[in-house]
């Protein structure tokens, strides 16, 4: 099939699921979004858990590309500066470009709760987010081991849901309102006695 129609569909669908949640996401819906005659993307998406497969799979396909980006940004500044600047840039995206993207991707982790198919498609993608960031980590020359790495995913995991909901006051007290102040201040917990630790 059309791979450029396919594409354009599994966007439309994201964006769908990003504004009206899982209720909304329908395939008139993905339709009228995408501008394609009514009935397009039951052609290519024939049920609907072939509509949220495809959303996973979009998803995860613009996340791999944002970060491919920012990890050669962290890798051209080296050490641990260049690992807040791709840090920094992941929770930018998030709060900006990307939040369509993550919005879309938390309703399906909400939906995968109740259908164990797509709770399977998601867990390697979640799962290669702590593969990517230890290596991350090392490639820093930070003193790493499984459990500090793993502390540093979790936090950023935790950071998402506030920066799309983007309350100032929980931006505040979390920290979020300066993301370099937040990477550096992680960071610096986590590992206090790595390069350049606790400045």
């Amino acid at each position: 099939m059309n791979q450029v129609r396919r594409d354009r569909l599994r966007d439309a669908a994201v964006e769908v699921l990003s504004e009206e949640g899982g209720r909304g996401l329908t395939h008139r819906a993905v339709d009228a979004a995408a501008q394609v005659p009514l009935g397009t993307t039951k052609n290519y998406y024939p049920t609907r858990d072939a509509l949220l497969g495809a959303v996973a799979a979009r998803c995860a396909e613009q996340y791999r590309a944002v970060a491919a980006q920012l990890v050669a940004v962290g890798a051209a500044s080296g050490g641990r500066d260049g690992l807040v600047r791709m840090l920094r840039g992941l929770l930018a995206n998030v709060a900006g470009p990307g939040r369509s993207r993550m919005l879309a991707y938390r309703e399906l982790q909400a939906d995968a709760a109740r259908r164990p198919w797509l709770a399977g498609l998601l867990d390697p993608i979640s799962a290669a987010d702590f593969t990517g960031f230890e290596q991350a980590q090392r490639a820093a020359g930070l003193p790493v081991t499984r459990q500090r790495a793993a502390t540093v995913t979790l936090a950023l995991h935790a950071a998402v849901p506030h920066l799309l909901d983007a309350g100032p006051a929980t931006l505040a007290a979390a920290g979020l309102d300066d993301l370099d102040r937040f990477v550096r201040d992680l960071l610096d917990t986590v590992y206090p006695d790595g390069p350049d630790g606790g400045s």
